[in-house]
């Protein structure tokens, strides 16, 4: 396992336990479903989480809505990389109905106990959580017609052997549809570090047109990345100060360069 993968797991294995516990996560207070994190906060609506384990919302570490964005359809196959507590997957499940199946792929051992204590607590039957890793996902080939995604693949320290993964397993015709940190243009190494540290604990955000690059590579085509929700020095500020960063000075190489984004693509038929 590399430093990254090994870091990420012990971080994401923390927060579970701390969910668990009644604490928060590490970006952000999810000690309520009112979360004023600006990463986490406000992602979904009330309606999607009414029906939900309050620890399935609280463990939600992501940075959009995969998927209400992916427009799921009943009976479609939907496998979630880096599912973590189950909150993208319970949602799936109930998108794509009885006749449909939700997978969620995590590699950390306390996620995935939370991820399936969630399961029993929703009743959702169509559901199941599979441990590995999203560079080596345990399921055949063409086997899912929908990839989702919730601000995880940017943790990978292999992000084409992520993307070729994912392309394997889909149908022809699969959508990949992920919500994740992406960057826009050229930031200055300290910078870039610092905000991506504070936006994903652990981030190793692409630019946008490096993502696109990697998609088509890895075979997708119909590849686009739609902005959901764009961060600003002042959402870091306090983070930023902690590490001994002139915020103001910093402004300038910030604006508008780290979004969470909606990232789409197809498997050619």
């Amino acid at each position: 396992m590399t430093p990254i993968k090994e870091v990420v797991k012990e971080k994401y294995g923390q927060a579970a336990l701390r969910v668990t516990s009644g604490g928060s996560s590490c970006c952000g207070s999810t000690s309520s479903r009112g979360s004023a994190d600006p990463i986490t906060s406000n992602l979904y609506a009330g309606h999607e989480t009414a029906l939900l384990p309050l620890e399935a919302v609280q463990a939600s570490l992501g940075c959009g809505n995969p998927a209400a964005l992916a427009e799921l359809r009943p009976g479609e196959t939907v496998l979630d990389l880096g599912s973590g507590g189950g909150i993208d997957v319970l949602l799936s499940a109930r998108r794509v109905g009885p006749a449909g199946k939700a997978y969620g792929l995590d590699m950390t051992d306390e996620m995935l106990a939370l991820a399936r204590e969630n399961q029993r607590k929703s009743g959702l039957a169509n559901v199941e959580f599979l441990k590995g890793e999203i560079e080596n996902i345990p399921l055949p080939d063409n086997s899912v017609d929908v990839i989702i995604s919730n601000c995880v693949i940017n943790l990978s320290a292999d992000k084409d052997l992520v993307l070729k993964e994912a392309y394997r397993v889909l149908k022809p015709g699969g959508r990949f549809a992920v919500s994740d940190v992406v960057t826009r243009g050229e930031i200055p190494a300290e910078v870039r570090k610092s905000i991506l540290l504070w936006v994903g604990c652990i981030a190793g955000a692409l630019d946008e047109f490096e993502y696109k690059a990697k998609l088509a590579q890895a075979g997708f085509i119909n590849i686009g990345i739609e902005p959901t929700r764009v961060y600003n020095v002042e959402d870091a500020r306090q983070f930023l100060s902690d590490h001994k960063l002139d915020v103001d000075a910093i402004s300038p190489h910030v604006v508008d360069k780290f979004y969470s984004g909606f990232v789409r693509a197809t498997k050619p038929v």
